[in-house]
């Protein structure tokens, strides 16, 4: 695996265009554009027809969506025609979006085959594996031998129409799919066989992995992952085979998946924060923020109920964000292992008891561990025993709750049909904080005074 590559240099980039990567050409244009914009779209602009599209694709979405004002109708027309019918239907999208009446030529200024293929791919919604795939691939019918359908493929090759090319898919006469089979497996068959003579001979070895073309992508990904597969055909109607989706899709959803997750934990909506504008940005995240202020004053009203206890013992208003911290970073730990195991699929309503019961005798285990070494902590820093006692059981009363509900508050969102991700951690927080100092300073106030 080569090192990445990033040159700074404008006319050297330009030298060593045709060495690169479209990632490590995007790169390059991403530190270009840092320090000079106008050299940034100079060079844009200089790129080959046959990689522009590639590295538009590379680029983060904000400066993507800037090119396209900048680049002419033209050069983008050959983007979209150099680019497989998935990414090609994503630029174009993504144009229409900047440029309606742009986005109408670029599109009378494609080949016929190019603009049915988008026009295809765009009535898909983007939930669906539809939308991922793309109808370039292999196929040979039943009837046909296996050295006319190398034949085939290598012409294709030849002319640049087919990449990535791992498979042969079989199909009968309706263009029902029938099997898959693998090119290293084909060149060890004679030539002279037809599909439907090896097919027969070895049927349950060639059985294809196949999806739906309305099938959630979230689900295909999961059998990618389950069944770690490089490329699955896309079926519609009768089993008509109509595309494929590859694994480098399914990594941009993996990420993608990820990546919403991280957001939405933090109270942070990923659309918004590719806006340019951070005063929409700072007003989405506001509702967030206006919703914290309201469970931070209802942990502040609990405080408030126990002002004369504090009074008495100051000790106390030193040890009480400890007791919170801990029920706070406990339950984000449950909290996110939760999560992310609902997001993979691998426990849902029917199935958490025994993951509800780990998590509940994990925050057990290290409430007593954590409150035997805060309760020692304590006695001798305060010189007061009962002072070590009265942490150390809120210590296992807030830790219990954390794990508790950090495990049960994304299952009862999940009930309610709402994302789990989303909520859970002001939710959460508001819990611990609460069940913290209520416990801390209630049994303070029982044992102490």
């Amino acid at each position: 695996m080569q090192d990445e590559i990033i040159i700074k240099d404008p006319a050297e980039l330009l030298e060593k265009i045709e060495e690169l990567h479209p990632s490590d050409i995007a790169d390059s244009l991403k530190k270009i554009k840092k320090n000079n914009d106008d050299e940034f779209y100079a060079v844009l602009k200089q790129l080959p027809d046959d990689i522009l599209g590639d590295v538009l694709l590379e680029l983060p979405d904000a400066i993507r969506e800037e090119t396209y004002s900048i680049l002419s109708i033209e050069q983008l027309t050959d983007a979209v025609e150099e680019l497989e019918s998935d990414d090609a239907t994503d630029i174009f999208q993504e144009i229409e979006e900047v440029d309606v009446e742009k986005a109408k030529e670029i599109f009378e200024g494609l080949e016929v085959e190019d603009q049915q293929d988008i026009n295809w791919l765009k009535r898909y919604e983007e939930e669906e594996a539809g939308a991922f795939m793309q109808t370039e691939l292999f196929s040979a019918s039943l009837g046909e031998t296996i050295g006319d359908s190398i034949a085939r493929l290598k012409a294709a090759k030849a002319e640049d129409e087919l990449e990535n090319i791992h498979q042969v898919f079989v199909t009968n006469e309706e263009k029902v799919l029938i099997a898959s089979i693998l090119l290293e497996d084909l060149i060890i068959f004679d030539f002279d066989k037809t599909y439907k003579e090896i097919i027969n001979s070895r049927e349950d070895h060639f059985r294809p992995f196949k999806v739906q073309d309305n099938e959630e992508i979230d689900d295909v990904a999961k059998k990618f992952e389950k069944y770690d597969l490089s490329v699955v055909a896309v079926v519609g109607y009768g089993d008509m085979l109509i595309g494929r989706i590859t694994s480098d899709d399914i990594l941009d959803v993996i990420e993608q998946n990820a990546t919403e997750q991280i957001y939405q934990l933090a109270g942070v909506d990923e659309e918004y924060e590719h806006e340019e504008d951070f005063i929409t940005t700072s007003k989405k995240r506001a509702l967030w923020l206006s919703l914290n202020l309201l469970t931070a004053i209802l942990a502040s009203v609990v405080i408030g109920l126990f002002e004369s206890t504090i009074q008495q013992y100051v000790a106390l208003a030193i040890l009480m964000p400890i007791v919170a911290s801990m029920g706070g970073n406990a339950g984000t730990q449950t909290l996110a292992v939760m999560v992310r195991q609902m997001a993979l699929g691998e426990i849902d309503l029917d199935n958490s008891r025994d993951a509800v019961k780990k998590e509940i005798f994990i925050s057990i285990f290290n409430g007593l561990t954590f409150a035997f070494i805060m309760g020692i902590i304590a006695s001798f820093w305060f010189k007061e025993p009962m002072l070590g006692v009265v942490i150390g059981m809120s210590m296992i009363i807030n830790l219990f709750s954390a794990g508790f509900f950090g495990a049960t508050i994304p299952l009862l969102l999940k009930k309610f049909d709402i994302d789990p991700a989303v909520g859970s951690t002001v939710l959460l927080t508001t819990v611990t904080d609460i069940v913290g100092f209520f416990s801390f300073l209630g049994l303070a106030k029982l044992i102490l005074l």
